[in-house]
């Protein structure tokens, strides 16, 4: 059964913490969708610590929703509980969390990830296929499906490199936050509009408050 990922960006009033305001601090400012509908569980995985695979250390697991949610979020959480017991593991990050985030780190233990591409057709960029996360050895599904790659039989140490067969490209590359999270994931699209907002409402006053199902 398949994982998808709910959820909105919040923002603080800024005048949150005047004696004079009266409304509620958190207010719902926009949809993860239509800025994210994706379904990469590395990136799942790699922000909150849901599908996680390849073994991150998520920036934001298990927080659940936040003390102080607006009633936007709150109740359409309440709400896709009882039409669906599936849903799980609310949780929320900061931007400035986001923005301080080392992109460059690993999972712990991964040397690399093997990426498949299926092209041949002309003017239409190669199609995501497959990825495949790379340890101590190449992983079988992979070495049963294509083969060894032409690194050599031992992943340790292997160089990146790129390859192809036929329509199918290959590549094995490093896997790092900013390959799950940066330009072409279409999490790009969320982090601008939260970096957008944090000019107005602060780095901490932005938050992404997330649900799974």
């Amino acid at each position: 059964m398949s994982t998808d990922i709910y959820g909105c960006i919040e923002v603080r009033h800024p005048c949150a913490d005047e004696d004079w305001y009266e409304w509620e601090p958190w207010q719902r400012a926009m949809d993860l969708s239509p800025l994210y509908s994706g379904q990469d569980y590395a990136a799942f995985g790699c922000l909150f610590g849901v599908r996680d695979y390849a073994g991150w250390e998520p920036l934001a697991a298990g927080r659940g929703l936040p003390a102080d949610a607006s009633t936007a979020i709150r109740e359409e959480f309440e709400q896709a509980q009882t039409l669906d017991a599936a849903v799980n593991s609310p949780t929320w990050v900061s931007w400035e969390e986001l923005d301080q985030a080392e992109l460059g780190l690993s999972p712990e233990g991964v040397h690399g990830v093997l990426i498949v591409r299926e092209g041949g057709i002309p003017h239409i960029e190669a199609r995501y296929v497959a990825r495949y996360v790379v340890r101590d050895q190449w992983p079988t599904e992979f070495v049963e499906r294509h083969g060894t790659p032409p690194m050599g039989a031992d992943p340790l140490g292997a160089p990146y490199g790129e390859w192809a067969s036929g329509t199918t490209k290959f590549c094995y590359q490093r896997f790092t936050r900013r390959d799950v999270l940066g330009p072409g994931t279409g999490w790009e699209h969320v982090f601008a509009v939260m970096r957008a907002l944090a000019g107005r409402f602060g780095g901490n006053g932005v938050r992404l408050v997330v649900y799974f199902d």
